[in-house]
């Protein structure tokens, strides 16, 4: 009788190779200089690079051994192939502690843990972790929570911990902090004065260059400008 071979098929490292080649052959050095200036180590246009991941389609394995390339143009092709509920909590954990470019580290957040089965245990083990890149993921889902499922959180204690630590908090966790601080104000009424006036003496991002036509990140601002919307 002829052996099945019920192993999974892995993807053949030329398809791996061949997407690299790619990305690299859109290698835009003008683009790297502006990505540079945001932290992000690549120089494909974001348009071009979501091009490749639309002609890809959901290919998990292939997002798998992407991501394995440390590559950050890569890394964001496997973020948008992926399927993001196949990813057990300790895969999710690992990635974000990878993740050290903020585009990925955005990416991974909000395209793949957030739609994960496990996103609220995740919430819970980075929150408060000593890693502030770490910490700032539990930060987004937390506000992700703030707006959709707010039920369990003791919000007046996250105002507290933002009003303590906000304002030397490393840049990545105080925008964090500072988009769960205008969240709260913006969704929640009784505690928008208290957002408002937590922004107010701590003058986080007050200076904040916005261009015109766009909401300030400064919390007070950014509560003002979104309640006026919703009415």
């Amino acid at each position: 009788m002829a052996h099945i071979n019920t192993a999974p098929t892995a993807v053949a490292p030329t398809a791996v190779a061949a997407v690299l080649a790619e990305l690299a052959a859109l290698e835009d050095p003008k683009a790297r200089a502006i990505n540079a200036k945001h932290g992000d180590d690549h120089g494909v246009n974001l348009s071009q690079l979501r091009a490749v991941a639309k002609r890809l389609k959901t290919q998990p394995q292939l997002a798998r051994e992407l991501w394995e390339t440390g590559d950050t143009a890569a890394r964001l092709v496997s973020i948008l192939i992926c399927r993001p509920r196949e990813f057990q909590r300790h895969d999710l954990n690992g990635m974000v502690r990878q993740a050290g470019i903020p585009k990925v580290h955005d990416w991974l957040v909000n395209y793949v843990v957030k739609k994960s089965p496990h996103a609220e245990e995740l919430r819970v083990i980075w929150f408060a972790d000593a890693d502030p890149v770490v910490a700032s993921a539990g930060w987004a889902l937390t506000t992700e929570r703030v707006a959709k499922s707010p039920q369990g959180l003791d919000l007046p204690a996250l105002l507290d911990t933002i009003e303590a630590q906000m304002k030397q908090a490393p840049d990545r966790l105080q925008w964090a902090m500072n988009h769960c601080l205008a969240q709260i104000g913006i969704e929640h009424a009784e505690l928008r004065a208290r957002a408002i006036g937590i922004g107010e003496r701590l003058e986080v991002l007050k200076d904040y260059p916005t261009p015109p036509n766009c909401t300030s990140p400064f919390a007070p601002s950014w509560i003002a400008e979104m309640v006026s919307r919703q009415g």
